[in-house]
């Protein structure tokens, strides 16, 4: 069975809207898009490639799959990492109002979301990723099925925009597996996901 792996870009003050250019995404009027540019580097570089190089599928939202088919498939280098695979492989995308998709190899799922993602993660050799697509994956930790998340940190504060750990966010508890910094100070972390919180209390010292 293949695990449910996420990966996402987040500023420290948890912001996961449009980091890749500044028209990706500006719901609300968020005019701050294309955040993440300035920290690109080989280390990033390298990471995102690993990261592809495990894809057996891809799980996507609705609009994260909309920025991406209107950006890859124009991407024909056989030696790129990611557009190699994104074109090629399985795409599933999680939408209602999705009818007829026009990259080749994409999937529409609806239904039981729980139970259509089990059936992927069953089916697929290698890992079902999802890259972006925040609010599906608010929606799958909700739904128990994710395994494991790989959360890039940028070192910059937006005060506006989509959060991916909002209020009412299902209350999990991480195991932190691994991580490293690039040399433009991007925070690299990969969390497997451990299940419900645990908690306690820090007593006082009793007086002597």
């Amino acid at each position: 069975m293949g695990k449910l792996v996420s990966t996402l870009f987040v500023t420290l003050d948890g912001v996961y809207q449009a980091p890749g250019g500044p028209q990706e995404d500006t719901r609300d009027g968020f005019a701050q898009g294309g955040w993440c540019f300035p920290y690109a580097d080989d280390d990033f570089g390298r990471f995102i490639s690993d990261v592809f190089d495990r894809a057996g599928a891809f799980l996507l939202g609705r609009r994260t799959y909309d920025i991406f088919s209107g950006y890859w498939p124009k991407v024909t280098d056989p030696e790129d990492p990611v557009a190699s695979r994104l074109n090629s492989l399985p795409k599933y995308v999680a939408s209602t109002t999705l009818t007829d998709p026009d990259w080749d190899g994409t999937t529409v799922i609806g239904g039981d979301l729980a139970q259509e993602v089990t059936a992927l993660k069953e089916r697929t050799d290698g890992e079902l990723q999802i890259h972006g697509s925040g609010a599906l994956v608010h929606s799958l930790l909700g739904l128990g099925v994710l395994d494991t998340l790989h959360l890039l940190t940028f070192p910059v504060v937006l005060g506006a925009g989509r959060r991916l750990f909002r209020e009412n966010t299902t209350p999990t508890a991480f195991r932190d597996t691994g991580g490293s910094v690039t040399s433009t100070g991007v925070s690299i972390q990969t969390y497997d996901v451990a299940g419900k919180p645990e908690y306690g209390e820090f007593e006082l010292p009793e007086n002597s």
